[in-house]
């Protein structure tokens, strides 16, 4: 094994020759053949070798990669061929390249209106316009029966901010009405304008359950989703998957309403959707009964399908680090075929979301096949299913590891990617939470760029990706996300890039390979990632979470669970 101050000198000068724009390098002390084979091996990460994999991937030929399909299939065996090509080992411990598992397929019939009847009359919602309704449970009939309606304000129980919406009211067999996101005026209240886990929409539905209400809706707006409604129809309409329930609770009907529907739902009601919510504003909110009722069914044709997590590896170099791993991930699914556009196209080809993400994972894993010699931990390349369906590829593997949550020593995510052009900054979704920043942060540096935390903190991405399931069993991660401050052009042009991109394409059929798009900026990105894992993959210290963190407990958990086998 290179010791960690040998590796750090040559990645010095590795750094310096990738990005020799940023500055003119410094003579490098150690070995400068090994710093130059790495080089070399960097060099893998190309504006060409990118293209051609998004190309492949989202192309009309794979039909979308939506879950179970044909096009899911394909980019299955276009992701192992690839592997194999660079020359991996198949990354399950009996050898495969696939870690399959099933979901079940939901597909919900709803009817064109959905009523509510109030004192002074009904009101009928228009699905897709005003509500988007899906099915809570896995079975062909999901039914609301004479349900009254509750506002729940945000619908959060949080001891640690002294903040409980429910105030202890049974809402069992209600269907529960929420705001989006968390409270955000207050820096010392749920971190301010930081999106928490509290204010996902999973975590409300989540919560819904457990309280035994038989529906949940949420409210959109824009500002509180991070995106407009169209994203709601595309995504929450067709055919729908999950794990296969187990006994956990489950809600009958949930649904979105757009903030307009709500507002007249609210008048049905006799009350004003903007006071309640203001009321919603405060630690003393409780309940409020909203004197509407609804009955309300959906007929689900219901299948079970097949997908798996991709898994490729590179063994360790070292015998006393090697049974522990670095793991790369990006999700392989997109939306595939579904609700046409105005030209008429149906087909969800996922160039940004997610080819890009597998593009930059197959080339770092080149990279790391260029080496001299492999880092001292194994090396794992795992591309994770139904990421687009509520991140269920990497639930699965965080149910059902190949190699223990206590010896995976950083998980490094790619879900997205720059395709404007190179930055001054980079964006570091989750910085701030755990050792491996000071890596992000000398290697950004090197490349002459700045690390920032999440610059659209509001939309909760950290939760919103695969990284948040290695999380959630302890593992800390790098989820990099392109930056704002782009080369050669006036501050704010980049936001407003970003902006315009969730605007127009974020899962719909216009998400496409176009010919406008700038390699240079996901080149260092990718290069990024490769340099920290790197680092990672050869420091003896294994990375821990800050202390206080959320998922410090779930690291010590990990950390002291008895060893298994050698992956």
């Amino acid at each position: 094994m290179r010791s960690r101050s040998h590796r750090n000198l040559a990645l010095m000068l590795l750094s310096a020759l990738a990005f020799a724009a940023c500055g003119a390098p410094e003579e490098p002390a150690g070995d400068p053949d090994l710093a130059a084979a790495e080089a070399a091996a960097a060099a893998a990460i190309t504006p060409e070798t990118l293209h051609g994999h998004v190309a492949t991937l989202a192309s009309d030929e794979m039909a979308g990669r939506g879950p179970g399909s044909d096009g899911d299939r394909a980019a299955r065996a276009y992701l192992i061929a690839a592997m194999r090509h660079i020359g991996l080992e198949p990354g399950m411990p009996d050898g495969g390249w696939e870690q399959p598992f099933e979901m079940v397929g939901i597909t919900a019939q709803a009817p064109e209106t959905w009523k509510f009847r109030g004192t002074g009359g009904d009101l009928l919602l228009r699905e897709w316009d005003d509500v988007i309704a899906f099915s809570g449970v896995q079975t062909e009939d999901a039914e609301l029966v004479d349900a009254d309606l509750v506002f729940v304000g945000y619908g959060i129980e949080a001891p640690e901010y002294g903040w409980d919406d429910y105030k202890g009211v049974d809402v069992e067999g209600k269907v529960l009405v929420f705001l989006n996101n968390d409270p955000d005026w207050d820096p010392d209240l749920f971190e301010g304008d930081r999106r928490l886990y509290y204010g996902r929409w999973d975590y409300k539905y989540e919560k819904a359950a457990e309280k035994g209400a038989a529906g949940a809706l949420v409210i959109h707006t824009t500002p509180s989703a991070g995106y407009p409604f169209q994203v709601v129809q595309t995504s929450w309409t067709g055919e729908q998957f999950e794990i296969p329930a187990g006994d956990e609770p489950r809600f009958e009907v949930g649904g979105w309403v757009t903030e307009e529907a709500a507002r007249r739902l609210f008048e049905l009601a006799g009350e004003d959707l903007d006071a309640l919510r203001e009321d919603a504003r405060g630690r003393d909110f409780s309940p409020v009964e909203l004197s509407v009722s609804t009955s309300y069914r959906l007929e689900n044709v219901i299948r079970t399908v097949e997908s798996a997590n991709v898994l490729g590896r590179i063994a360790g170099s070292d015998p006393e680090l090697a049974d522990q791993v670095v793991v790369y991930t990006a999700h392989h699914d997109h939306l595939g075929v579904g609700t046409p556009d105005a030209a008429g196209d149906a087909i969800y080809n996922g160039a940004l979301d997610n080819g890009a993400g597998m593009a930059q994972v197959l080339a770092i894993a080149e990279a790391f096949m260029g080496l001299p010699e492999p880092p001292a931990r194994t090396l794992l390349f795992n591309f994770v299913a139904a990421e687009e369906q509520g991140l269920l590829g990497s639930e699965y593997y965080a149910r059902h590891p190949t190699v223990e949550p206590g010896r995976i020593a950083a998980n490094i995510n790619y879900d997205g990617g720059n395709i404007w052009g190179r930055t001054r900054d980079v964006t570091f979704i989750g910085y701030g939470k755990s050792s491996v920043d000071e890596v992000v942060d000398r290697w950004a540096a090197h490349q002459g760029r700045l690390v920032q935390p999440d610059q659209f903190p509001d939309r909760g991405f950290y939760y919103r990706s695969d990284q948040f399931n290695f999380a959630r069993i302890g593992v800390p991660a790098i989820y990099l996300d392109n930056g704002t401050d782009f080369v050669g052009h006036d501050p704010g042009w980049g936001r407003e890039r970003i902006e315009e991109w969730e605007a127009v394409h974020y899962h719909q059929p216009s998400d496409e390979l176009t010919d406008d798009w700038v390699f240079d900026g996901m080149v260092e990105d990718a290069t990024l990632g490769f340099l920290c894992g790197l680092e990672i993959a050869d420091d003896p210290v294994m990375p821990t979470w800050n202390p206080g963190d959320e998922f410090e407990a779930a690291r010590r958990e990990a950390l002291a669970a008895p060893a298994g086998p050698t992956p």
